[in-house]
């Protein structure tokens, strides 16, 4: 349903007012948009997205190339090299996806708060950047390939720590937590004593300091955290469950069922081929293909 000029300004309004924050599928680490602008967004999402002539993958075979948007400021998903090499876990897949599919790959590198707007605008085919459209505003407007990567929730703790196993062992512990962050509210459900952090590296660091016990945060984001850190004092010790963990894939406007199904089909290869397995333990020293 198209949206007036009226009701996006009404939004905006709102949100100017104290409304409540869009919920979005951005990356952990994306910056903190103001409610003025996640109310342009919520609006920006839920608009029809243009309809190029042709199919997508009539277009991108036209064209020999997948126009990919991406942030390239969003290690290790997206990212430059010491070199000015555009990489990361999901450039990479993106790339391998494309040779399946026998095609040329073009990344647009893109803020993340117009990334969404701009697939929707035509300016790119597909966005790979970690989106796991988890909004109900974002399923009715866009599609998702068979997922590349998987993620949910971890308890991490010190090594030495054989007490707290799993969410339900942390009532009463000090628990480092970003008290702005959905792990936060997790915490505090639980009953644990919150230890306010700005991000997972404070928080990993106060525990190998003894100054807190645990922390519940994103896997992906901690198993970056141990690829670089390898001597690191801590351990994961639960993981959520599968039912709870959100999928990553390639991401297309509504519409373009032939398209995902050629992203899926290519997907399931390089997994058959242990390709994706061979990147997540290039970037993650895991396979994180696999819920």
């Amino acid at each position: 349903m198209t949206k007036t000029l009226l009701s996006a300004a009404a939004l905006l309004l709102l949100a100017a007012c104290g409304g409540e924050q869009a919920q979005t599928a951005a990356p952990s680490n994306a910056p903190v948009a103001s409610q003025a602008a996640s109310a342009a967004q919520a609006v920006s999402d839920a608009a029809p997205a243009a309809n190029p002539q042709g199919s997508l993958i009539e277009r991108i075979n036209n064209k020999g190339t997948i126009t990919v948007g991406t942030e390239g400021t969003y290690a290790p998903f997206s990212y430059h090299d010491k070199d000015g090499k555009l990489t990361g876990y999901d450039v990479e897949v993106t790339r391998a996806v494309a040779d399946k599919l026998g095609v040329k790959v073009e990344f647009k590198e893109t803020q993340w708060d117009s990334m969404m707007a701009g697939l929707k605008a035509g300016r790119f085919d597909v966005v790979a950047n970690q989106v796991g459209l988890t909004s109900p505003e974002r399923q009715a407007t866009f599609d998702k390939s068979e997922p590349y990567s998987w993620s949910g929730a971890v308890l991490v703790v010190r090594k030495d720590d054989d007490k707290i196993k799993s969410p339900a062992d942390i009532k009463g512990v000090k628990t480092a937590q970003s008290l702005t962050s959905n792990f936060g509210e997790k915490a505090k459900e639980a009953g644990a004593e919150l230890v306010p952090v700005d991000g997972l590296a404070q928080s990993l660091t106060l525990i190998e300091q003894k100054r807190a016990d645990a922390t519940l945060n994103d896997e992906l984001a901690v198993l970056d955290y141990l690829k670089k850190n390898a001597n690191a004092n801590v351990k994961i010790v639960w993981h959520a469950p599968k039912e709870e963990r959100v999928g990553s894939g390639l991401i297309t406007n509504k519409g373009n069922d032939e398209a995902i199904a050629k992203f899926s089909g290519a997907m399931k290869e390089l997994q058959a081929d242990g390709t994706l397995k061979k990147l997540g333990e290039q970037f993650f020293g895991k396979d994180i293909s696999v819920k």
